[in-house]
This record gives C-alpha cells, sequence and structure tokens, in this order.
C-alpha cells in the first residue's frame, strides 16, 4: 500500500507511454475503441470493446453526460513583419472587443495583430488571472472563429501549419460529442467522443436514464502542475450548469438506489462539486439529493477525495501527471490505475484525447 505521501507526489504520477501510442487521428468509427473495464471491488481488469457498454450498463443506471460544445476557439494571425500569430482564446463566447488569450510566440504591447474578413487586435498587458489581453476592431469574435477558428486540440496532437488546414473539418466533427449543444468549452469532454447516436438510442432503449450537465472545459485542463507536492497546485475555474430537470433524473437514481455514473472527469467534477455545495445528507452523512444551480467550480480531486455521489465512470487515459489522472487514482486507487495503463500499453491502447476508452465500476 502507499502512503499518503507517495499520493501527494507529482512523481507518482508517471508513466512511460511510446510516442505512437498517442492518438493523432480519431478512430474511424466514433464507437470503433477498445474498452479497459476495471472493477475496484476485485481489482479486476478486462478488455473489451466500447460498444459492449450497452451490456455493461443496466436498466435505471442514471449515466450522466456533458454537453458542452467546443467553440473552434484557436485562431492564427500574422504580425505586420508578416511573421505568424497564434491566438487561443480563453472565454470564446465572451462579447465585445477586449478578450483574454493566450499568445505564440511572446508579443509586446501595443503590437498589432491581422486576421482575415479586415479582423485586427492590439495586444494589451496581463489581466488579473495572468493572461494576455487582446482588442479587437471589431466585436463579433463569434462570427470569427465559426469562419476561421480551428479546434483548441492539445499541444501532443500534431497540427503543424498545412496539416492543420487539411484535418480542420475532421477535427470540428470528431473533436466534439455528438450530443453537444451548449457553446463554451476549449476542449472537448473526451470520454464522450466514443458515443454516437446509435448507442444512446440503444441505451434509451434498455431503460438506461441518461441526464445532462454542462461544464465548460477551461485553459485549465491543459495546465501543468509545477509543484513538486500536488496539493499547492490551483484548478482554474469553469463554469458548470445543472437545471431542474436534470437534478430530478440524478435524485431519483440517489433515492432508488440506482448506479449513477458519470461519463468523463468533467462530469464527475461537476456533480462532486454540486454534492458538495447542494447535497442533503442524512445523519449518517449520506448522499439523499442535490439541487438544480450554476456557478463555478475549481474543485481539483486527488486521492484522499471521499465522492459523494459518482459511483462508476467513463473516461480516457490521461497524460502522465495530469489532474484527470490524479482523479482517477483517487477513485480507483493510483496503484490500480497505473497497473491497468500498463495493461494498456502492453495490448497497443491509444491514449489520450482522441484515443480509447475506459469504464471504472
Amino acid at each position: 500500500m502507499n502512503n499518503n505521501n507517495d499520493d501527494s507526489l507529482l512523481s507518482s504520477y508517471n508513466y512511460d507511454i511510446p510516442a505512437e501510442l498517442i492518438a493523432q487521428v480519431p478512430a474511424k468509427q466514433r464507437s470503433d475503441s477498445k474498452l479497459i473495464v476495471l472493477n475496484r471491488k476485485n481489482q479486476a481488469i478486462e478488455h473489451q470493446k466500447f460498444t459492449n457498454i450497452i451490456d455493461i450498463l443496466n436498466e435505471n443506471d442514471c449515466l450522466v453526460i456533458n454537453t458542452t460544445k467546443v467553440v473552434p476557439a484557436r485562431l492564427y494571425g500574422h504580425k505586420a513583419t508578416g511573421g505568424k500569430v497564434e491566438l487561443l482564446f480563453l472565454d470564446p463566447t465572451k462579447t465585445g472587443a477586449k478578450h483574454a488569450v493566450l499568445i505564440k510566440p511572446y508579443i509586446k504591447s501595443g503590437q498589432s495583430v491581422y486576421f482575415e474578413d479586415g479582423y485586427e487586435c492590439i495586444v494589451h498587458g496581463i489581466d488579473e488571472n495572468g493572461n494576455r489581453v487582446v482588442e479587437f476592431n471589431k466585436e463579433n469574435i463569434a462570427s470569427l472563429l465559426e469562419q476561421h477558428g480551428f479546434m483548441p486540440l492539445p499541444p501532443y496532437i500534431k497540427r503543424k501549419d498545412e496539416l492543420a488546414e487539411k484535418m480542420s473539418l475532421l477535427d470540428r466533427q470528431r473533436y466534439q460529442t455528438v450530443y453537444a449543444n451548449t457553446k463554451g468549452a476549449i476542449a472537448a469532454p473526451t470520454a464522450g467522443l466514443h458515443f454516437t447516436d446509435e448507442i444512446i438510442e440503444k441505451l434509451i432503449n434498455k431503460k438506461v436514464q441518461i441526464a445532462k450537465i454542462v461544464l465548460h472545459v477551461g485553459w485549465g485542463t491543459f495546465k501543468p502542475i509545477v509543484s513538486d507536492d500536488i496539493q499547492q497546485h490551483k484548478m482554474l475555474p469553469e463554469t458548470y450548469i445543472l437545471d431542474i430537470e436534470n437534478a430530478q433524473k440524478i435524485n431519483n437514481a440517489i433515492s432508488n438506489k440506482n448506479r449513477i455514473i458519470a461519463v468523463g472527469t468533467t462530469t464527475v467534477r461537476s456533480l462532486e462539486t454540486i454534492a458538495n455545495i447542494k447535497g442533503q445528507y442524512d445523519n449518517n452523512g449520506k448522499l439523499m439529493s442535490i439541487e438544480s444551480c450554476c456557478g463555478q467550480t475549481d474543485i481539483f480531486i486527488y486521492p484522499g477525495y471521499d465522492f459523494k455521489i459518482v459511483q462508476s465512470m467513463f473516461t480516457n487515459l490521461h497524460l502522465p501527471h495530469s489532474t484527470p489522472l490524479m482523479m482517477v487514482s483517487a477513485f480507483a486507487g493510483r496503484e490500480f490505475i497505473l497497473k491497468a495503463y500498463q495493461e494498456a500499453i502492453s495490448e497497443r491502447y491509444r491514449f489520450f484525447s482522441y484515443g480509447d476508452s475506459m469504464f471504472i465500476q
């Protein structure tokens, strides 16, 4: 067994991943994914196909999905000298002329960057969150991004220059869940990428209850942990929304003692946040119900966390040293997770955002 000190060290969440197993493109069909199934109770690991979830899920299970929609928030422009500039909009649905962005390469304040359709911006200083601020000559940035933006893929998916153009349409379709409907994310809730309309229909026919929640995945999903002690890490706030109808579906599952299964670490973070701040508990500390709510969460779930509501989860295979890897380690145990990852490497699973799937029960 590990002691708590091991679980709090950043170096404890490392493993070697062969570069060829980092998925650069999605599977041909969304559901053409392997599924590694982890049973926490008996520490068993099975290798299945994602389409087997029709058999894995039971009637009256409550499957909670994140319906955030990714905005093509990466934009390429150029300086007056012709040098290329890349902007990533951190709040891509914000209106107005001023926007918080990440810029590559570094640009001095006062310089201008030029884009398609007559758009240009002046680079200002840094806002209270430490992000660069730019001010555009036009206010309708949503239209510019929709027309000329690229999906904000994580840096391990290589999309240089012409390849970004060539793959743009595919990435717009596939770096997005089939059920995405509320714009605001700058990263996909990737555990949901494997689901198809057909699979969802089969689950509904099996009387699996599907509840919807929104968490707009932000820059924090890419932000590296820099402290050796992971407990020093601060998550960036992200917006979540749970409406009355879907809160009721989840409450029905709680009261009927049916499984609550989260699709993705973003859904887990939303549900656990709501259970922590809007949960009603009995005298034994058991969750009885939650309330609909919206707000911002900066919850960071790592080993030692006491899960209040989530009983099973679908997730992907995560980066070394990443906060999602720490969350699944909190849920299933760090050594068990790393053992499963080694099996996944041996079985040639595809890793990270466009990679294969995991189910932890």
